[in-house]
């Protein structure tokens, strides 16, 4: 018998951008994924200094390397809807660390932390 159930396993973590901001401060700390298209990753919210753009399409192609990460996953789009999509996506294929950033770059707007437009 398992010790969960497949959806309860596929369950991603959640963390404020609050929290996130320590663990950025450290070099290996997590790897940062925004899934917004292009434009929004260099648009008016602009983006966590150090992510990588990887638009919410391109998840599915880039599992098995996501997969093979050995930092944690951190996942972050404009509010949280997509995130979780991609989250969800990855914990069901096998992705062991992963979560998404609550309330998304609007979130991280809202509470004054900076972000780069380059």
């Amino acid at each position: 018998m398992a010790l969960f159930s497949s959806r309860a396993a596929a369950e991603p973590g959640w963390i404020t951008p609050e929290e996130l901001v320590p663990l950025l401060a450290d070099a290996a700390g997590p790897l940062v994924i925004d899934v917004r298209g292009p434009d929004e990753f260099s648009g008016p919210l602009g983006h966590i200094d150090g992510a990588r753009n990887l638009p919410l399409d391109h998840i599915p192609a880039e599992t098995e390397a996501l997969k093979a990460e050995t930092r944690p996953l951190i996942l972050i789009c404009h509010t949280d809807r997509r995130s979780a999509a991609a989250a969800h996506h990855l914990r069901g294929a096998g992705a062991a660390d992963v979560t998404v950033v609550r309330g998304g770059m609007v979130a991280w707007h809202r509470a004054g932390l900076p972000a780069s437009q380059r």
